[in-house]
This record gives C-alpha cells, sequence and structure tokens, in this order.
C-alpha cells in the first residue's frame, strides 16, 4: 500500500511545496496531543500563530495585495488548513482567514477594508463570525437555503436585533440579541455579527462589525469545553453594544445572504482540507503503529486484517483530498463542488477515527470529526443542500 505521505492529489508548485513543508515543520516542532498542550485564554498558542500569521504569512495569504495580503488563491489556504488539520492545530486561521476575512474584503467599504484588512494580514487582529442561534452552517448556505431568514430568528425575538443609535453614538447601530457555537468567540478582536435590521416586518438580515475593545459591558463572551479540545466554541451576548454595519446598506437585502453563501461554499472547501489533513494524519499514525507491531515480531492474523482496511481507509482519504483540491481550482467566487468536498472529507475524518490506535489517538481525531459534523454537517444534509442548489432534487434552489 502506498504510504499518505507519498500520495498527492494534484501537481504542486514549487511555492506550494514550501508552504507545506515549512508549516508542516514548524508545527511538528511545536503541537502535540491537545492534553500536552499549554492551556490559554485564547484557547491556542498565540507564540504559534504569531509565527504561522508573521513568518509564515498565513493570515495574508488569499488576502487582496493592496491590503498587506500576498493575493493567493484557495488552493494555497486549503494547502496551509490541510496541514492545521493533520497536526488538529489550535489557531485562529478558521476563524480568522477562512470565515470572517473573505466577508469583511467582499461587502466591505473602502475604509473599513483599509482599516481592517492590514491588520488581519498582519495577524494582529483575529477574527469571528457570529450567526443567531449557533447555526453557522445554515447561515452560510451549507445545510440550508440561508434567504429565508429562519436560521436568523426571522426578526423575531430570539435572533439578534439591530436598531440605529442615538446621534453621535459610535458606530451608529446598537445589537441585542445572542450567538451560540461561535468559534473564537471569546477572544477575536472583532466580531461579524448577523442581526436583523427593520423590525419585524420589514425585517433583512445584515452584517455588522463590533471591535470587541470599543464594546463595553454590553458585550459578555463565554467560553465553552467544547468537544474537541482544538476548538474554541463560544456563547457571546449582546445588550446594546455599539456596531457598525459591514459596507453600504443594501438595496436588496439579499445581497447580504448572497454573499454568506459564496463565503459559504469556499469555506467548505477550506474546511474540507482541514478535515482531509485530520484524516491523513489519523492514517499515517495508524500505518505507523501496524508497521511497528510488524517490526516487533507480532504480524498475524489481526494485523494483516488491519492492514486491508488501512488500504481501503486510504482510498478514502485521498479520494477526499483529490474532491477538494478539484474544488479549490473552480474558477470564480463560491465554488459549487465545495459542500460535497466537505462531505466526503467528514465522512473519511470520521471513519479514519475508527481505525485510529492507540486509543488516545482514536479520543482525539474522533472528537475532531465529531465537532466538524455538529458545526458544519452533518454530511448527509451538506449532500442534499448541495443537490437542491445544482436541481438534482427538481427546481435549483435560490
Amino acid at each position: 500500500m502506498e504510504t499518505a505521505e507519498g500520495a498527492e492529489p494534484t501537481a504542486l508548485t514549487e511555492e506550494q511545496r514550501e508552504i507545506r513543508r515549512t508549516l508542516r515543520e514548524l508545527l511538528d516542532q511545536h503541537t502535540g496531543p491537545p492534553a500536552a498542550r499549554p492551556a490559554t485564554p485564547e484557547g491556542y498558542d498565540p507564540a504559534l500563530w504569531a509565527r504561522m500569521s508573521g513568518e509564515l504569512g498565513l493570515a495574508r495569504l488569499a488576502l487582496p495585495e493592496e491590503y498587506g495580503g500576498a493575493g493567493r488563491g484557495t488552493p494555497e489556504l486549503a494547502l496551509a488548513c490541510e496541514e492545521a488539520g493533520r497536526a488538529l492545530a489550535a489557531s485562529p486561521l478558521l476563524a480568522t482567514s477562512v470565515l470572517t476575512a473573505p466577508l469583511v474584503a467582499a461587502l466591505g467599504t473602502p475604509a473599513q477594508r483599509a482599516a481592517l484588512l492590514p491588520r488581519i494580514a498582519d495577524g494582529d487582529l483575529t477574527c469571528a463570525l457570529a450567526a443567531p442561534g449557533g447555526s453557522l452552517a445554515h447561515a452560510l448556505g451549507l445545510t440550508g437555503d440561508n434567504t429565508t431568514g429562519a436560521w436568523a430568528g426571522d426578526g423575531r425575538a430570539g435572533g439578534i436585533q439591530a436598531r440605529p443609535a442615538p446621534e453621535g453614538a459610535p458606530g451608529g447601530w446598537l445589537l441585542y440579541g445572542e450567538a451560540e457555537q461561535v468559534l473564537d468567540g471569546h477572544s477575536a478582536g472583532l466580531l461579524l455579527v448577523a442581526a436583523h435590521a427593520g423590525g419585524f416586518a420589514r425585517s433583512r438580515t445584515l452584517l455588522y462589525l463590533v471591535r470587541t475593545e470599543d464594546a463595553g459591558a454590553g458585550l459578555v463572551r463565554t467560553r465553552h469545553p467544547g468537544l474537541d479540545p482544538t476548538r474554541s466554541p463560544a456563547t457571546v451576548q449582546l445588550r446594546d453594544v455599539p456596531a457598525e454595519l459591514l459596507g453600504e446598506d443594501p438595496a436588496d437585502p439579499a445581497d447580504v445572504t448572497r454573499a454568506l453563501a459564496t463565503a459559504g461554499r469556499t469555506a467548505a472547501v477550506l474546511l474540507a482540507a482541514e478535515a482531509a489533513g485530520a484524516a491523513r494524519g489519523a492514517l499515517e499514525r495508524a500505518l505507523g503503529h501496524v508497521t511497528t507491531r510488524e517490526h516487533s515480531g507480532r504480524a498475524g492474523g489481526a494485523l494483516h486484517g488491519a492492514r486491508h482496511r488501512l488500504a481501503d481507509l486510504h482510498v478514502q482519504v485521498e479520494a477526499a483530498r483529490s474532491l477538494t483540491y478539484c474544488a479549490a481550482r473552480e474558477p470564480g467566487p463560491g465554488p459549487e463542488s465545495g459542500p460535497l468536498a466537505l462531505a466526503q472529507a467528514l465522512e473519511a475524518l470520521r471513519a479514519a477515527a475508527g481505525e485510529a490506535v492507540p486509543p488516545h489517538d482514536a479520543d482525539r481525531y474522533g472528537r475532531r470529526a465529531a465537532a466538524d459534523e455538529l458545526l458544519f454537517g452533518p454530511a448527509g444534509r451538506l449532500r442534499a443542500r448541495a443537490a437542491e442548489r445544482t436541481g438534482l432534487l427538481g427546481e435549483a434552489a435560490a
């Protein structure tokens, strides 16, 4: 069986190989089992993130050059996410660079982009995307039609409401409500919050910027222990918190939900890369365990059976990686095959976690698989929504 280490889903450029090599070396030096990693208020190692974002430039990788970015595309960021997934590394890369920064770049005013994107590119500013009700996958259009507003409460109580602030107040808006399961929401310096404006009868969902250092006592952020210790979900409570509308008030309210869905399909590719990387890491460790036992002279029927299962798993993981990188190379914004790649990768990760040995490896990869399915899946719903969008189940959804 070809080892997972030797397989590549596509020919890589020299620059892409260098991204992979340097990031792998850094993560291999600084990461270990989650239980052995230092507990920090941020939920990740700030020194490691400083090296990832500064020395390696991961935070700027896909941002526009005019705002301090490197101007690279989704394939390069996918490589970084795959390596982070392989090491089960805890970092702000997902919440900041994958979920939030693209929306600021797509919808922000020139002044907002100039103020925020260079700080994100430098790794100085971390971000989090907050959607009411903990429905991040639905908000991004991955598991349901996000244009209906149901994921955000339809303007009723229970969502997040936005109302104009008193004249002269900073930001121009006040937010009131609560969001759950906000990745890195407890530590991010910038929150991008989906909220309703206009009251129930004329409600529309818009995105608002909350600079946490200026939010005051009305912002309460509570970090919760999650299934996966390398993820940091939080509840964000807003009680008349000052906020600024992201971009201009759109003439068509659907512009915001369409932008969320477009960003969601790209995020799905990068999440798939991370999940496929984690699956590959589990496969490598399982294969290493079997090989060690064989070299110790304990080869037998059980180990031969394990070899066959790992060969099947290798095919499944490489299929997920190939689909992921095909989606990453799709032209235009919001690759349509992103959710399908994510479904395939989540299933590969779940299967790899089932084969992981020793038991503590099975636990850590199993926790990542369960947490990702809870936040961004499940795989069946991702496929169903993709089928609706492409018309495989009838008329294409909006």
